[in-house]
């Protein structure tokens, strides 16, 4: 029988099937055969010896792609598996997906796994690659299921599969002597996995429930080539140098007190980080058209019974009683944004109205999933409300996204987009929300934005764009976000008088740049690695001077530094010059400046540049307005 498959470029090929997919592959190219992973095959991911039996479309992954390295992950959290059970048999399995660069697994064992056991479960795992195990993959009904994995004793795997759904396939992926509960897919057999390494044992509750056994997680990554691997733990080590939390110890800018878990505590240095940040958001947004407002952080809880937050929202939320009438510490902003646009009748002619707030929040986030300024418990949104006529949200998306262009450019990030459209916990009609998808994707087209979409992973209340930055090590942050919503204007009854006279409904815009300043902070802290711009350095210059005679010039440098605007601290102490420079270096202050008797008679400073060394003397005027232009053109 002949099948015809079309391909991602369009074209039709003819075969005679069934056929399996690798040799399907191998009819394109023999190359691309040897790289092969994993294929895709009419909307489902494959493995590459499933036999095709009618037309579809097909595509294959290798490596280079996402789905390439996620089934190589997960194909190698199998090995890792086959391996713990040859070491310590009794160990029973929970799960071992594929994650962000590599795959873990978690286990029920009576052996306590340590960092020495790692080196032998990776010798293990070197073995089995070396015997070149196939991935068999067999179809099961459930009963079978069920008794094959109570005879081996797998507790975890039967209920699994119990709560599977009564029509769900169920399927088993074995190789050599170890089988697993899997849907698959698998790289064709276990050679493929080239080069590995086991990173770090964690606890884990069995399903993420506290009430459930505590199991031991292996995380561990995997790449078809040793040089990827080595990059990989290089980026690693670069990252763990750069950690925001050490970084923000050392230089003094944030902490998190055993009194306040998840709440950061911002020191001097941090608040003056904070407040050019805000300072900077302050202009550009004055500059684009918006109005700033403040709103409560403690509001009824009638008010997020309307908006939403309770139904959708409330596990994340705080709640307190005043005078016996319960209230929601706010877990967003919006609804404080819709009772300011309410409190006065608007006209067409009013909008659009841009309303930002720099908002303080509360999330109730799990102590195990705090992390820094990464993931707190409290921060500020640097949220804008956008109400607009329906013939403006284009407009209105575009200035947005032109404001990204240019904040994201300063710090020397590029961005990638998602498009995310509506979830399953949603709110709103079909037809609203098929306009709002369409209005953002036209935007993107229109600019000339590429876009992944990113389905069922929209706010509850609408669809939204997210912007993804990468910083110097190539890792994604997601931070800025437009999110077009029709239905919190019905829910809080939002007017405008139009031309007819008549009330309408305005469209509404949530957006972010930033996202949370907390989160930027420690963003930019590992971007820079400390080493800020001189524009964000809390420190821009430290004045040392060599012997006590120079002490009272440097003492009127560092003031005509303040008095022009500029951070400048001083070090008069009674060290070694070589001890002082260190010291500032290890501070990562972008300017060092020397005086010694020479640069006092002479009226000059000897400069010493972060990242050049010394590069002379000159005259403070010189110095002074080099630092300006540097401050002015917010130069990296």
């Amino acid at each position: 029988m002949e099948i015809n498959l079309t391909l991602p470029d369009g074209n039709v090929r003819a075969f005679e099937g069934p056929i399996s997919a690798m040799d399907v592959v191998k009819s394109i190219s023999n190359s691309l055969a040897k790289n092969a992973i994993v294929a895709k095959y009419n909307d489902d991911m494959i493995d590459l010896s499933t036999m095709l039996d009618k037309d579809g479309s097909f595509a294959v992954f290798t490596a280079d792609s996402e789905e390439g390295m996620h089934t190589f992950w997960h194909s190698s959290a199998h090995i890792m598996a086959q391996a713990v059970k040859r070491l310590y048999p009794d160990t029973k399995f929970g799960i071992g997906p594929a994650i962000r660069d590599g795959f873990y697994y978690d286990f029920d064992s009576s052996h306590t796994f340590s960092q020495d056991d790692l080196e032998k479960i990776e010798a293990e795992m070197e073995k089995i690659v070396k015997e070149d195990y196939t991935f068999e993959r067999k179809v099961l009904t459930r009963e079978e299921a069920l008794a094959l994995f109570t005879e081996k004793g797998e507790t975890y795997k039967v209920e699994l599969i119990r709560d599977l759904p009564e029509d769900a396939v169920i399927t088993t992926y074995q190789q050599g002597d170890f089988l697993d509960l899997c849907a698959g897919p698998h790289v064709p057999s276990t050679g493929k996995i080239k080069t590995f390494k086991l990173m770090n044992i964690a606890g884990a509750y069995w399903r993420g429930n506290e009430k459930n056994k505590m199991l031991q997680r292996l995380y561990a990554t995997s790449f078809p080539k040793k040089q990827l691997l080595e990059d990989y733990l290089f980026r690693l080590e670069e990252a763990k140098k750069r950690d925001h939390k050490k970084i923000g110890k050392e230089l003094e800018l944030f902490m998190i007190a055993p009194e306040g878990p998840g709440f950061p505590f911002f020191l001097p240095k941090g608040m003056v980080l904070r407040n050019i940040l805000e300072d900077y958001w302050r202009k550009i947004h004055v500059e684009a058209g918006y109005v700033e407002i403040k709103t409560p952080v403690i509001l009824n809880e009638e008010l997020w019974h309307r908006s939403g937050h309770w139904d959708h929202y409330k596990d994340n939320m705080y709640t307190t009683k005043i005078d016996d009438v319960d209230y929601g510490i706010k877990p967003m902003n919006c609804p404080g944004g819709m009772i300011v646009y309410k409190s006065k009748m608007h006209s067409y002619k009013d909008l659009p109205l841009r309303a930002g707030e720099l908002g303080l929040v509360h999330r109730h986030e799990k102590s195990g999933q705090l992390n820094g300024l990464f993931r707190v418990r409290c921060f500020t949104q640097d949220d804008a409300h956008i109400f607009c006529l329906p013939t403006q949200i284009e407009d209105e998306i575009k200035g947005v996204m032109r404001l990204v262009d240019e904040v994201y450019s300063k710090f020397g990030f590029d961005y990638t987009i998602e498009l995310s459209t509506r979830p399953e916990d949603s709110m709103g009609s079909d037809e609203l929300w098929e306009m709002a998808e369409g209005a953002l994707a036209k935007v993107l087209t229109d600019m000339g934005k590429e876009y992944e979409l990113n389905e069922g992973d929209g706010a509850f209340y609408g669809p939204k764009i997210d912007f993804h930055i990468k910083d110097c090590l190539g890792r994604d942050w997601q931070c800025g976000t437009i999110q077009l919503d029709f239905q919190m204007p019905e829910r809080f009854d939002l007017t405008y008088i139009g031309e007819d006279g008549e009330k309408h409904r305005p469209v509404m815009l949530h957006r972010v740049i930033f996202g949370s300043i907390e989160r930027f902070i420690g963003i930019i802290t590992e971007h820079f690695a400390g080493a800020f711009p001189a524009w964000l350095a809390p420190v821009q210059v430290k004045v040392l001077n060599i012997t006590d005679n120079q002490a009272a010039y440097a003492e009127k440098v560092v003031a005509d530094l303040q008095a022009a605007g500029f951070r400048a601290e001083i070090d008069l102490r009674n060290e070694k010059i070589g001890y002082k420079i260190r010291e500032a270096q290890t501070q990562k202050v972008p300017y060092v400046l020397i005086v010694g008797d020479k640069e006092m008679a002479d009226g000059k400073v000897a400069v010493r540049k972060r990242g050049q060394g010394d590069i002379g003397a000159i005259g403070y005027d010189e110095f002074a307005a080099m630092l300006a232009r540097e401050v002015a053109e917010k130069s990296l």
